[in-house]
């Protein structure tokens, strides 16, 4: 499943990097918005699977790590959760103001693209993931009501905390007081890296209702 994965998103990288070549990045918009709303029936699968910059982010946070550089702190005025609704905000108004100026399309994408591979060289993928990111606003947003997840059973759960090192998006705790692991569903990026690491099958994916 790993290696599927893993291929999945290296093709839809590919096709990104077609799409900019060809100068249409803007279209790679028709697979976000796609994307977004079928939040609503299998949870966050753009995220784990589509996004171009989640693809890059995964092997820059390996390295990050081998070279020491990275920190497990979050920027104070990040803390609030909203700063990625003003970067999404923000990046509609760059982009509108210059093609009504120059009359040029912006390159917002390739640009965010570059910011995510730095940020997480200094900041865990979860930084920019869940706090920075402009498409992660509308997708955590339409998460909450996300019909199908990843779900942890409760009965099978022994609470070993396996699964959550490593999630991208820091979306599974085991609450205080408690031995079951909980994955938060408007975070979580159904990429299934929780499940190849529990001993005891105890995360599926299926209905949140």
């Amino acid at each position: 499943m790993k290696t599927l994965a893993t291929l999945i998103r290296l093709a839809f990288l590919g096709l990104f990097i077609f799409l900019v070549v060809q100068g249409k990045p803007m279209l790679w918009l028709v697979l976000y918005v796609i994307g977004l709303i079928t939040t609503f029936l299998f949870g966050r699968y753009y995220c784990g699977y589509i996004c171009p910059m989640n693809t890059i982010m995964r092997p820059i946070d390996w390295l990050a790590k081998k070279l020491g550089i990275q920190t497990k702190t979050t920027p104070r005025f990040l803390e609030s959760g909203k700063f990625a609704w003003f970067t999404l905000f923000a990046s509609l108004a760059v982009v509108l103001v210059i093609r009504r100026v120059a009359g040029r399309q912006f390159p917002v994408l390739v640009v965010w693209l570059v910011l995510a591979a730095l940020i997480t060289l200094r900041y865990r993928p979860a930084v920019f993931h869940n706090l920075i990111c402009p498409f992660s606003a509308p997708l955590k947003l339409v998460g909450n009501y996300s019909r199908n997840s990843q779900y942890v059973i409760p009965e099978d759960c022994i609470g070993c905390g396996k699964c959550i090192k490593p999630c991208p998006s820091n979306a599974i705790t085991i609450p205080k007081g408690s031995r079951v692991a909980q994955i938060e569903t408007n975070i979580c990026h159904q990429c299934q890296d929780c499940r190849a690491v529990c001993p005891e099958n105890a995360i599926k994916y299926g209905s949140t209702g």
